[in-house]
Order: C-alpha cells, then sequence, then structure tokens
C-alpha cells in the first residue's frame, strides 16, 4: 500500500481498528494507548497530570463534531488512568498540631489568599505571584470531583523559611491556608512562588481531609503530599531579586535524585505551570484521592529516639537562602 493510504488510515502513527468509522469509535483499547503516549510525552516535557485532559483535546481529525466526540472519549479513558497522588511525609513545618503548632483550629484559616498571616500576626510574604489550583478527584467514587473536600496548603517563602517555625517568622502563619473543594473539585489559592532550600526540590506541602468539620483534627488526613515545581519556572523565579540563595540550591538538585519525588520523578505530582515573573504563574496539579485506602504519609519521619526529627529552625544554615530552616531532616 502507499504511504498516503496507511497515513489515511492510521492516527498519530497507530493503525486505526475500524478504519471506516470515526476516531471516537475505535475503542478503548485504542483511547487508552492514546492516552498513555501523550502522557509519557507530557512528562517528557515536565508537564503536570493535569495537562493530560488539555492535551487529549487538541487532538483529533476530522470536523469539530468529531473532535468533541473524541475529547469526550479521552476524558473518561483519563479519569480512568487518574492515579492516586503518592503519600509523603508531612515535613517537620506542618503547623497541623502534629508536630508542635497548629494553625487549622484557628478562625480565618479557610481562605483562598495566604500571602498575609490572619488572626491577630500582620506580617506578609513577599515574592513573585503564585496562584495554585489543586483539582481533587474521588477515586473510591470513579474518579468523580470530590466536592466539600478540604484542602490544607502550605509552603515556604521566598527566603526558605516556613512561618511559625523559622527564626524571626516564629509568630507569623502567613502562606498557610484552607480551601473547600467546589462542585469540580477544584480549590485554588493566591500565593508567592516559594524558594529552593538546600536539599529539596521546589515544593508545596498539602493535606487532603474529608470536609470542613474534619480539618482541626489531623488524624483526619486522607491524603498528604506534595507538588513539585517544574525547573524551567523555577530557573525564571530565581533569578529575580529575593530569591538570592535559590539559584545556586536548584543547580545542586534534581527531581530524580529528591528523596521526596526520586522514587518516580515527581511524575504523578510535577504540575502545570504557566505566566511568567512580570504577571505571575498559574501552578495546577490534578489529585487523586482514593479513601479506601489507608494513609501512610504525614507527620515527620522519627528519628532514634522515637520522636519527630527535625526540630524548628534557628539560624541560617549555611548554603540556604536567608531565613531557611536549619537543620536538614530526612525529608521536608
Amino acid at each position: 500500500m502507499s504511504r498516503a493510504h496507511d497515513e489515511a488510515f492510521s492516527y498519530e502513527g497507530r493503525p486505526l481498528p475500524r478504519p471506516g468509522e470515526e476516531l471516537v469509535d475505535q475503542g478503548l483499547g485504542f483511547d487508552l494507548g492514546t492516552v498513555m503516549s501523550r502522557r509519557l510525552t507530557l512528562r517528557a516535557l515536565g508537564l503536570g497530570a493535569a495537562a493530560v485532559g488539555l492535551a487529549a483535546c487538541s487532538g483529533g481529525s476530522g470536523g469539530s463534531g468529531a473532535s468533541t466526540a473524541a475529547s469526550t472519549s479521552t476524558a473518561t479513558s483519563t479519569a480512568q488512568l487518574l492515579q492516586e497522588i503518592p503519600d509523603e511525609t508531612a515535613g517537620p513545618y506542618p503547623g497541623d498540631g502534629s508536630n508542635g503548632p497548629d494553625v487549622l483550629d484557628r478562625d480565618g484559616v479557610v481562605r483562598s489568599d495566604i500571602r498575609s498571616s490572619f488572626g491577630g500576626p500582620t506580617g506578609k510574604a513577599e515574592g513573585v505571584p503564585m496562584t495554585l489550583d489543586l483539582v481533587v478527584s474521588d477515586l473510591a467514587d470513579g474518579g468523580a470531583p470530590f466536592e466539600g473536600a478540604a484542602v490544607y496548603v502550605w509552603h515556604c517563602t521566598r527566603e526558605g523559611g516556613y512561618s511559625l517555625y523559622s527564626q524571626g517568622i516564629e509568630g507569623e502563619n502567613y502562606l498557610r491556608g484552607v480551601q473547600i473543594a467546589d462542585s469540580s473539585g477544584k480549590v485554588s489559592f493566591t500565593s508567592i512562588f516559594p524558594a529552593c532550600y538546600s536539599g529539596r526540590w521546589p515544593h508545596v506541602h498539602f493535606e487532603v481531609y474529608p470536609d470542613r468539620a474534619s480539618i482541626t483534627d489531623v488524624a483526619e488526613v486522607i491524603a498528604t503530599s506534595q507538588v513539585a515545581l517544574p525547573a524551567d519556572a523555577c530557573g525564571e523565579v530565581y533569578a529575580e531579586s529575593g530569591y538570592e540563595g535559590s539559584a545556586d540550591n536548584l543547580a545542586k538538585v534534581t527531581l530524580d535524585g529528591d528523596n521526596v519525588f526520586g522514587d518516580d520523578g515527581g511524575v504523578t505530582q510535577l504540575a502545570t505551570v504557566t505566566g511568567d515573573v512580570s504577571n505571575g504563574y498559574q501552578v495546577t496539579l490534578a489529585v487523586g484521592v482514593d479513601t479506601t485506602t489507608t494513609p501512610t504519609g504525614g507527620g515527620t519521619r522519627p528519628g532514634s529516639d522515637g520522636q519527630p526529627s527535625g526540630a524548628p529552625p534557628s539560624g541560617t544554615p549555611s548554603g540556604t537562602p536567608s531565613g531557611a530552616p536549619s537543620g536538614t531532616p530526612t525529608s521536608r
């Protein structure tokens, strides 16, 4: 057969199982192959799992009707392929009561803009603007949006410190907050881009609770994980004033070598990021939560005495941005 004939009955280089029918009618096996090939491509490009659905919508052949139908079919396959977010340590600075301070029992913690402190403290974290969107799906309910889930987010400052713990900002509680997932499972936080401190890939911590009423009890957490930030965006941000030290720290770490993301290169935790330093960044990650499995993350890893490792920080360790936590726990 001619090359033109082969191309007419193939899609993205793969033969169509049913060449006489529309792309959407090629069967589940063909759909899954399409989604998986795009997941591998997105991983190579450094994009997060949330981008799969968007990438799927851009393909297809034929008229707009065929494209829409193909997008619907692929979206269904994508939901079936969404993995459970890996459980990770909360690190030594969670602020959830498991290691000292507890911000989750304070009025005002449920908020979308987490750049300022609340409930008395008046400090504000400065840095390149960042909007963080997490889209939570309930895998125990067929990947349906997890409406009503409460998501607690926290991360370090542009200097690398954590409010409630780091020297000079122990009395602040900024860069911490809770949002309740809407009907699409989404929570959105207005924040600043975090630093890269010594020994860790740039990241954002989060915990998922089943509902708002559960956030005052850390034992109710159903998932604890971290968002990995892509290298290209980090490189742009860390060239900005106020992020001194982050570029050097970033040059010394890799996703594959990170003690949290290294087991799989952060494939399910690497966010999709758009934007720039002038207008701010949009960070998005799809979060699959399975309420039928037992959470294995959270807390801090125990030291030799059985107590959490990573004492509250003081001072500025060598090789980290000013204000960063001192002491290097096994994971944070």
